[in-house]
């Protein structure tokens, strides 16, 4: 037979090699867009975040209401907004909301929602009223007029919840949906509680469910959200050496409801060895007793207060003290992203109240696994931190971006729904807002 000529096939090999080597030698390939090394195409970022509308919302909602708070203390007007100071306290998550979506998009770049001026092209709408701080603007004992000898502060936080629904039923954003893609924040276990019922369609940020019911929150809708912490945040690194107490707790020996079961705890605790348990008010001098406590101790206990949740478990996670949570009904925030099992120490009531029991159980804990504890801790600690731009603001916000999907479906299934007389209300978008158990370490 013949042989065959191998010589065709090898020039059109050649042919095609030089090809792509004069295709190499003058193409520039177009950069990879790259998070960390490469261009960033902003638009295009923008165009993947939920856009949101803030509400320009009358100023007796906003300012007005610190304006109030400081009036009702014998604070002096001042002539300008941007001279209006929020009040430091547990409940500011609502002024650093505010706050963030007035800076500039391009000062926001990997935040989860990118703030429309325009309503037609909002996904959501934000409602800033301060309705926690709302709540406390007249002191338990209003501030008097010293030429008058009468209350100078008439704010009513009741009527102002009610004239905030009246202007805001009256926009057309709000009737589109039935509020359900609006989002409010009401920290404070009782804030919004005049009006709860005309906006539970919405997202509702707040801190745990203990003054909510099944049909007005639940953890499928609404955002749960940490507390500001109030002591310094512990800068030191991981250990124990420096950590001489066991146990540390210091606040209010004696709640309602839920919180009933402090003092018990004070009567189990108070006489044992290396614990500080101490009753205190909230003060200057008291947070730097706390804070000194706090970083010089293993443990934190975290019971529970008026309500499941209280602001001394956020002051120990950034203290890097091992929480211990005696609070069987409590939600935690961010939970999708947080093992909380990996820095925190969870007791049932009915155990840590028996005699000896809690510390037993704590003196049993290794320092290695302290150790371990610590440096979870420090590793999820800025998700606590409301001042960090990769903290608590932008997990707040990438939070209320995932309900998006479910509050088009509710929209939509809302407007096709034949209107039915039902016994009960109707609670199918909503999931779990009840009792949970928790298991000790």
């Amino acid at each position: 037979m013949p042989r065959k000529s191998f010589l065709k096939p090898t020039l059109t090999l050649a042919g095609l090699l030089s090809l792509v080597a004069l295709y190499s030698l003058f193409y520039t390939p177009t950069p990879n867009p790259n998070p960390n090394t490469g261009t960033i195409n902003l638009e295009e970022k923008d165009n993947k975040k939920v856009k949101i509308y803030m509400y320009d919302l009358p100023r007796r909602f906003t300012y007005g209401v610190i304006e109030n708070y400081a009036a009702a203390r014998g604070g002096q007007a001042v002539s300008k907004d941007e001279l209006l100071k929020y009040p430091g306290h547990q409940h500011s998550a609502e002024w650093y909301l505010f706050s963030d979506l007035n800076r500039p998009n391009e000062e926001r770049v990997d935040s989860a929602v990118t703030r429309v001026m325009d309503p037609e092209d909002a996904e959501l709408y934000y409602v800033p009223f301060f309705s926690s701080l709302s709540l406390v603007v007249n002191p338990i004992r209003p501030a008097v007029n010293a030429s008058s000898d009468k209350p100078t502060s008439v704010y009513s936080d009741d009527q102002t919840q009610e004239a905030l629904m009246d202007w805001l039923e009256e926009q057309v954003y709000w009737k589109r949906n039935n509020g359900r893609d609006h989002v409010f924040i009401c920290q404070d276990p009782n804030a919004l509680y005049k009006v709860i019922d005309r906006v539970k369609n919405g997202v509702l940020l707040v801190s745990d469910f203990g003054r909510l019911a099944r049909n007005q929150a639940s953890l499928v809708k609404d955002v749960i959200l940490p507390y500001s912490h109030r002591i310094n945040t512990y800068k030191g690194d991981i250990g124990i050496v420096n950590r001489k107490s066991l146990l540390f707790f210091m606040g209010n020996r004696y709640r309602k409801e839920g919180g009933k079961i402090r003092d018990l705890l004070f009567q189990v605790l108070e006489n044992e060895r290396d614990v500080i348990i101490k009753h205190g008010a909230q003060s200057r001098e008291s947070r730097r007793m706390a804070t000194q406590g706090m970083h010089s101790s293993r443990f934190c206990l975290h019971p529970a207060g008026d309500t499941p949740s209280a602001c001394r478990l956020f002051d120990a996670l950034v203290s890097l003290c091992v929480p211990v949570i005696v609070s069987d009904s409590i939600e935690l925030p961010f939970e999708d992203v947080i093992d909380y099992r990996k820095i925190s120490i969870f007791v049932d009531s009915s155990t840590a109240i028996k005699p000896g029991k809690l510390v037993k159980l704590l003196r049993g804990v290794s320092s290695e696994r302290i150790l371990e504890f610590q440096k979870e801790l420090k590793k999820v600690k800025r998700y606590f931190e409301y001042e960090d731009p990769n903290g608590t603001v932008k997990e707040i916000w990438r939070q209320v971006s995932m309900k998006l999907p479910l509050i088009k479906l509710m929209s939509n299934r809302d407007k096709r729904m034949v209107l039915r007389d039902l016994t009960e209300p109707d609670c199918s978008c909503l999931c779990s807002n009840q009792t949970g158990v928790h298991t000790i370490l």
